[in-house]
């Protein structure tokens, strides 16, 4: 485990199932790159949460890759990116694996609500705070059929939010179903 020395607080957990969640993520082909699938899932995971961010994230050893994610003021129109603009959102959806809360989702394999991060001493030192601004978090692992947590499905906002017991059980559903997308991807059926 990563602690920092000064605060003696566990920043980052240990991920040792990352190499095996790589091999399964580029078996599946998924993970490298953004994707219109993900993209409209995290669009729809905004709209049923009210969250202004939300993500569909990939971790490998070093970082997380958000193949879907919704932002302030994207569009669910369907259209498409330029190479260009294809290539810049590409680069932003890069997270350092230190950054953001997701990493402790895939190594815990449990959903976390954190309605006000600042309440939490072991989260609110997280850079996403301070460079961010995030102040509540909403997230579930994508436990595939293999038994491997793939990434997560979060929500995120910078105001604190009452998630509450709905919130919880809207993410893991949200989570299931996506699993569940990326079994009949695997199996052909989609």
């Amino acid at each position: 485990m990563m602690y920092d020395a000064t605060a003696h607080l566990l920043l980052t957990p240990v991920d040792k199932e990352a190499p095996s969640r790589v091999r399964r993520l580029r078996r599946l082909g998924i993970g490298l790159r953004p994707e219109p699938a993900f993209d409209a899932f995290a669009d729809r995971l905004a709209e049923v949460t009210g969250a202004p961010y939300s993500m569909v994230n990939f971790i490998d050893e070093n970082r997380q890759f958000f193949a879907g994610l919704h932002t302030p003021g994207d569009t669910v129109d369907g259209s498409e990116l330029t190479s260009t603009a294809a290539a810049q959102d590409t680069a932003c959806r890069y997270m350092a694996r230190d950054h953001g809360y997701c990493p402790h989702v895939v190594v815990r394999r449990k959903a976390l609500v954190l309605e006000d991060v600042c309440d939490y001493p072991r989260f609110a030192g997280n850079p996403v705070v301070d460079e961010i601004g995030i102040r509540s978090y909403l997230g579930a692992p994508l436990i595939d059929r293999t038994g491997i947590a793939l990434g997560t499905v979060c929500v995120v906002d910078v105001e604190p939010r009452p998630w509450g017991r709905a919130g919880l059980e809207t993410i893991k559903a949200m989570a299931a179903e996506l699993v569940e997308q990326i079994h009949r991807r695997e199996d052909g059926g989609i």
